[in-house]
């Protein structure tokens, strides 16, 4: 059985724009390899609400996916411990 999610991810842009779009190439690689990528919407750099960790910018994708109820836990696992991820989330649509 699939699921429809959300996946909004903001990465760090102190490394600049690049190292953030291969993040973003990263985890649409992922989410393709464990599931159906739906549509993938690209929000580029903007400001962030509040400082994380001493940036005040981030760089925002938002990922629509169909896969299965296991998959976000491992999504959110590896979102977790992968430097260059400031904040997740992985919502069901």
């Amino acid at each position: 059985m699939s699921v429809q999610y959300e996946t909004m991810i903001v990465y760090s842009v102190k490394n600049g724009e690049e190292a953030a779009q291969e993040l973003a190439e990263k985890f649409k690689a992922m989410i393709t390899e464990n599931g159906t990528l739906d549509s993938v919407d690209d929000w580029g750099k903007r400001k962030l609400a509040y400082p994380i960790n001493d940036e005040e910018d981030g760089y925002y994708v938002l990922y629509t996916h169909t896969c299965a109820p296991e998959f976000p836990a491992e999504l959110e696992r590896v979102l977790g411990i992968t430097d260059g991820v400031l904040r997740s989330l992985v919502t069901r649509k």
